[in-house]
């Protein structure tokens, strides 16, 4: 007889990331919630979208982030927790909600894995980086010994680039659709390697990990093989695709870093969370994986996962 399938709370489920996790979790038949905050009353649209969750299957848990006793009694209706939270909020106040989330879990005893809100390159090996993007990484490695400190399951997801937000745009700064005037800026020597994954994607593979005791406190790093690629071979893809030759022009380290003066608080977190994915040698010049890592495609090879071709094909 098939074991039953894990129960999995899903909090920010009607973000970007978290409405897919959620379909995830109910495609691969786990019963499946949603924490249902009473700051979303107000929203039209997520209103709509938990509607449209439920349609899919969802269930909802009322609950908040800021009621301890509510988050705990969500908690111990499920067998594992996903934080879906913001993971690009650098600001105390993101830090203090994923560590009332960990309160939680200690207080409710049932959680059997905890996946945190990190999905992006693996801080663990950032916390050197530029500020403020050096920030983020610290505070997300603080909650994850917060993890570790309370003895709980948990399984780190290393998304490394969303494909919605590199990819369209072929990692242009300040859009994400394709260029309309066929030119291109290319950081550095465009060589460095970058890996680009499908946000679906991510959600599957996370999903994926909640079962399995491979992944039990260990950081699951997405590295689709075809998505491995510098932006110069991204560039040519599109190129192929339209039939359309891109003007490029570089621009060096130093220039890249300079947009920050004078930039918004968001503009600065995504100039210093791309120069060590760009420059540098790029993020994969000496990554290997280490003890405590694991990859994903070659975990799950039966997750037929989308090329950055076929998500460009869309655009094209």
């Amino acid at each position: 007889m098939a074991s039953e399938k894990s129960r999995v709370l899903v909090l920010g489920g009607t973000g970007y990331l978290g409405k897919r996790l959620v379909k995830a979790s109910l495609r691969q038949g786990h019963p499946t919630f949603v924490l249902q905050r009473p700051e979303n009353c107000m929203d039209i649209n997520k209103i709509q979208l938990l509607l449209r969750l439920k349609k899919h299957g969802a269930k909802f848990i009322e609950g908040s982030l800021s009621d301890h006793e509510s988050l705990v009694r969500a908690v111990k209706q499920v067998d594992v927790v996903i934080s879906a939270l913001s993971s690009q909020d650098i600001s105390t106040t993101a830090t203090q909600l994923q560590l009332k989330i960990v309160a939680a879990i200690i207080d409710a005893g049932n959680v059997k894995r905890f996946i945190p809100a990190e999905f992006c390159i693996d801080p663990a090996r950032h916390v050197h980086d530029l500020e403020p993007a050096k920030t983020l990484n610290v505070r997300m490695m603080d909650v994850r010994k917060a993890i570790v400190e309370a003895n709980i399951p948990y399984t780190s997801i290393a998304a490394n680039c969303f494909a919605g937000y590199f990819v369209p745009n072929l990692s242009q700064l300040g859009t994400l659709l394709p260029p309309k005037d066929n030119k291109v800026t290319i950081f550095g020597d465009g060589n460095a390697k970058a890996i680009y994954v499908d946000e679906n994607d991510i959600a599957t593979y996370t999903v994926k990990t909640i079962d399995d005791p491979r992944t039990v406190n260990k950081t699951l790093h997405l590295m689709p093989p075809k998505n491995i690629l510098s932006q110069n071979e991204l560039i040519s893809i599109w190129e192929k695709l339209t039939g359309e030759k891109y003007e490029r022009s570089t621009i060096s380290g130093e220039d890249f870093l300079a947009i920050m003066n004078g930039a918004d608080a968001i503009i600065q977190f995504g100039i210093t969370h791309n120069y060590p994915i760009f420059y540098e040698g790029g993020y994969l010049k000496s990554f290997e994986l280490k003890e405590g890592d694991e990859e994903a495609t070659k975990l799950y090879p039966d997750v037929n996962y989308t090329t950055v071709e076929e998500y460009l094909k869309r655009y094209a």
